[in-house]
């Protein structure tokens, strides 16, 4: 039996965490997780016509994925706080990589969608142990930590669409780039098999779990901001090829560059929000964030016929899109315990933004035009931004001393 300390506490475990090693690991995880999400979007003409059904139907893959991630996502954080966590992340890869060998073989709408709604549950899965675990690793000090963990996920959203365009170059079809991503899990899923997992931070040496304190009109308010936030983040990746080509903009290699930009953006977006992290309150990254996304989406709607426009856009949707997620994530944790749960309740709002709005895209593209996707995804940003109004009324102060000497430098 050993101690180590995490977030903060002096806490009991069989074998000493790694921290360098396993965060390594989240890491290389949540690359797999980016490869995953973003290789939908790209595929969804190819799976259209492999299941020879129309863009309207072929969408409903957006909803049924995102079911399954709600499924996960309630699932999720109960079992971070009774169990083991790396033993749910790699069983989540094997899951993933299994489903992605199957997916491109599938010819029945059905058939398809029930593997992505098990491809979401483990999706879901992975994200939720890996935002958690995380915080247990870093405590108070996780900022740059969770920062870079999403950066990790956009380099894995970035290379995506360039394998599926590699994939549709050299054989016509979308089935090896499905088989190139999954290859990719099965490293990653044995290295943190191998790895002692963290403890919940409120566990003690003697190994019970202290009270914890539940806010959950904080924990209500963030879930729908997520709801909204990652409606947007999913409805531009999601749509923006189908919504390049309908607008004759770019043809079919070009739209899945058009993608990997909006994605690469977002990766640098992450990569530069690693030290901005460390400089700037939380709030101030959120409003910035917030009102580079509306502004970008703001030009690809109103200068709709121009490819530089869309081109700008999506690599501004893209940079200030970036850090929103771990930003909130650690501006919740200076205010409330961050248990699986809380993280649990914060990915359900999230799988119901993937959800709700692209497939409310999907069922309107058809009867209005392309041009309503970006309408859309602008609305439900200027949403977002009053939801930030209430979170920054009703959030409270810092609960660590250091968050309230970085609030007030």
């Amino acid at each position: 039996m050993s101690t180590t300390r995490l977030g903060g506490e002096v806490v009991s475990s069989p074998l000493r965490v790694r921290p360098v090693a396993t965060t390594l690991g989240y890491y290389a995880a949540f690359i797999g997780l980016g490869l995953i999400s973003a290789s939908l979007g790209p595929t969804l003409p190819g799976l259209a016509e492999q299941t020879g059904t129309d863009l309207g139907a072929i969408s409903f893959l957006f909803t049924t994925r995102a079911t399954g991630y709600l499924l996960g996502s309630l699932l999720g954080g109960r079992l971070y706080d009774r169990m083991a966590g790396h033993p749910l992340l790699a069983v989540s890869l094997l899951v993933m990589g299994a489903g992605m060998v199957a997916a491109p073989m599938l010819p029945l709408l059905w058939s398809l969608a029930l593997v992505l709604l098990l491809i979401g549950v483990a999706e879901a899965t992975l994200d939720v142990g890996g935002n958690t675990l995380i915080v247990w690793v870093h405590g108070a000090k996780v900022g740059p930590w969770m920062n870079a963990l999403h950066f990790a996920y956009g380099v894995g959203a970035f290379i995506a669409p360039l394998v599926i365009a590699y994939a549709i170059n050299t054989t016509g079809g979308i089935r090896w780039g499905y088989w190139l991503l999954a290859m990719y899990t099965v490293p990653t899923l044995i290295w943190l098999a191998r790895l002692p997992s963290p403890h919940h931070e409120s566990v003690k040496r003697t190994g019970d779990a202290a009270p914890v304190e539940v806010r959950w009109r904080l924990i209500g308010l963030i879930m729908l901001f997520m709801v909204l936030y990652v409606g947007a983040e999913v409805s531009v990746g999601g749509w923006l090829y189908t919504y390049a080509i309908a607008l004759n903009l770019a043809d079919a290699t070009t739209a899945a560059y058009l993608t990997s930009v909006y994605w690469g953006a977002l990766t640098l977006g992450r990569l530069a929000a690693i030290p901005i992290a460390a400089r700037f309150r939380p709030r101030t990254i959120l409003l910035v964030d917030l009102l580079g996304g509306v502004a970008s989406v703001l030009l690809m709607l109103v200068v709709r016929d121009q490819p530089w426009a869309v081109w700008a856009g999506a690599f501004g949707a893209g940079l200030f899109f970036a850090s929103v997620f771990p930003t909130v994530l650690v501006w919740a944790e200076r205010r409330m315990t961050m248990t699986g749960l809380a993280t649990s309740t914060f990915l359900v709002g999230a799988s119901l933004g993937a959800m709700l709005l692209p497939w409310l895209i999907g069922q309107l593209f058809d009867r209005l035009g392309a041009s309503v996707t970006m309408l859309a995804i602008l609305i439900d940003l200027l949403l977002a931004c009053g939801l930030f109004v209430a979170l920054m009324a009703f959030g409270g102060p810092p609960r660590h001393e250091t968050d309230l000497e970085q609030a007030h430098p």
